[in-house]
């Protein structure tokens, strides 16, 4: 299962066995004015019991700032593999980072989480910036993050 949910990030559809179906899945993350350099941001997904199960993308290119991501980091082992394809660059203090990614469906409403860490450099890091639960509840609804994320948000 860890190797499927890793495949998540693919902006293709997922075409894996036994997956019943993917659909779009816009991820908006906006910035508060922190007063700060560009952000680092993991966003990342852990199963019901709290494994981690994938990467979705990373905001921020260079790799020896990724340690800061310090949850995300430690799940993965800052393995870049699990990020390969997925980078863009880092997200300005009140800006906002809007992806949309092919998520299957299965992930929802089924005890899936999506978490955010976030890194700004000079400033304290925020493991675990946002955790939500992925459910078609929660669609729509945004939440905010405890120190970097004004609000995040995912929609179909």
């Amino acid at each position: 299962m860890k190797s499927l949910l890793a495949t998540l990030a693919l902006s293709t559809a997922l075409t894996l066995p036994g997956l019943a179906s993917a659909r779009p899945v816009t991820l908006t993350t906006t910035l508060s004015n922190y007063g700060g350099d560009g952000a680092y941001l993991a966003l990342y997904v852990t199963d019901a019991s709290g494994a981690y199960a994938g990467s979705l993308w990373m905001a921020g290119g260079k790799s020896k700032y990724y340690e800061h991501l310090s949850d995300w980091y430690r799940a993965t082992g800052g393995d870049p593999a699990q990020i390969n394809g997925i980078t863009g660059a880092s997200v300005g203090a009140g800006r906002t980072l809007e992806i949309t990614l092919d998520l299957a469906d299965a992930l929802f409403d089924a005890g899936y989480t999506l978490h955010i860490d976030a890194a700004v450099e000079d400033m304290r890091d925020s493991p675990n910036e946002v955790a939500v639960p992925l459910t078609t509840d929660g669609m729509g609804k945004p939440v905010a993050g405890r120190r970097y994320v004004a609000s995040f948000a995912y929609d179909m």
